[in-house]
């Protein structure tokens, strides 16, 4: 029997990738792939239509099964698992914890469940990753009684940290740090490949500064914008997700690449390339105090895979761990090493292979 073809779909904040796989035992194949960019993850449904077209353009054959990266879903779906009626109603009722994403990964799971009729469908959560956090690190410090409600740390980017963790295979070091930098951003300190700590929370707005998220907030910030601004729900919703961050900051644009374009002649927007520079630094002393000490840190994610100006900034601020950086190494991430000889600290730039890992959980859960 020949391997099947997995159809791996990641469903970001502001894209759509789609990514054809021949998965068995010894690995997988990539056949096709393609990224469309969403104004937001409301589009997402719309741009299935085009992840079939590309498909039947291509010539290849039908997928097998398909796998959904799915953000978050609560306390009660933790494991990947294949998608039935009573997996959606349990997607839906999770839906608060993540208002960003999961109404539209539900509208892209019935997206797909009418391009492609009666082929299977896989649940794959980033939290998963994050299970086994320990409490001191898992619990929020508020009423006790919130946490039997699901309100805890949760991490996010799980199936990002599991393909670099799978990259470096036998050569993880016992004390691992990844900043995963895109739109979305976070930073994870691993013990022996396990993740311990995690920047994001509760939901994925915690943590560092993103491209239209603020990241962590004084609460009593949403306290003053409830009481003397008349916001409700859906207004903090609005402003934290999507009106914060990179784009809160510039007032120009939450894309990295355009406020490069723009610092030279823009004051706010070299700040904001500033405090995400500071925000990150600040969270990787974090991690690296968790963990007592960094032998390797890992940038993935769009921005911590293309920035090299913004990886250099990041790590200049951290030279008292001992990480240095070659900056002919920081230019050209061919090899992906990045750090000079004498650092005391591995620094390698490796791709996220979200998708990847989305088709290898398919083929696992359906084999």
């Amino acid at each position: 029997m020949s391997a099947p073809n997995i159809l791996a779909l990641n469903s970001g904040s502001s894209s759509l990738k789609f990514g054809l796989f021949r998965v068995d035992a010894a690995g997988a194949e990539k056949l096709l792939s393609e990224t469309f960019s969403t104004a937001s993850t409301a589009d997402h449904p719309d741009a299935m239509a085009r992840v079939a077209s590309a498909l039947a353009a291509s010539g290849m054959p039908a997928p097998d099964a398909i796998g959904h990266r799915i953000v978050h879903g609560g306390p009660a779906l933790r494991q990947h698992c294949r998608i039935n009626d009573a997996v959606l109603r349990q997607l839906q009722a999770a839906a608060a914890f993540a208002p960003l994403h999961t109404p539209a990964a539900l509208a892209l799971i019935r997206s797909t469940q009418t391009h492609f009729p009666g082929i299977a469908q896989v649940a794959c959560f980033d939290t998963q990753f994050h299970v086994g956090l320990p409490d001191v690190a898992r619990v929020l410090p508020i009423a006790r009684e919130l946490l039997s409600e699901g309100v805890q740390r949760y991490g996010f980017h799980g199936l990002s940290l599991e393909s670099i963790v799978r990259q470096l295979g036998d050569v993880v070091p016992q004390r691992l740090v990844i900043a995963h930098l895109g739109n979305g951003a976070s930073i994870t300190a691993l013990k022996a490949g396990q993740s311990i700590d995690t920047s994001m929370g509760l939901t994925p707005s915690g943590g560092v500064i993103m491209g239209t998220r603020s990241g962590d907030l004084d609460p009593g910030v949403l306290v003053y914008l409830l009481r003397e601004k008349k916001l409700d729900a859906a207004g903090l919703d609005a402003l934290i997700d999507q009106r914060s961050g990179l784009l809160g900051i510039s007032g120009l644009s939450g894309d990295m690449r355009r406020l490069h374009e723009a610092a030279a002649s823009n004051r706010d927007a070299r700040l904001a390339i500033e405090m995400f520079c500071y925000s990150v630094r600040k969270q990787l002393a974090a991690m690296i105090a968790v963990l007592g000490g960094v032998d390797m840190l890992v940038f993935t994610g769009g921005i911590g895979e293309n920035d090299a100006q913004v990886r250099a900034e990041i790590c200049h601020g951290l030279s008292w761990t001992g990480i240095s950086l070659d900056e002919v190494r920081n230019r050209d991430v061919s090899n992906a090493l990045i750090s000079a000889g004498a650092s005391r600290c591995q620094v390698l730039v490796l791709a996220s292979q979200e998708d990847e890992q989305i088709a290898r959980h398919a083929w696992g859960l359906l084999k």
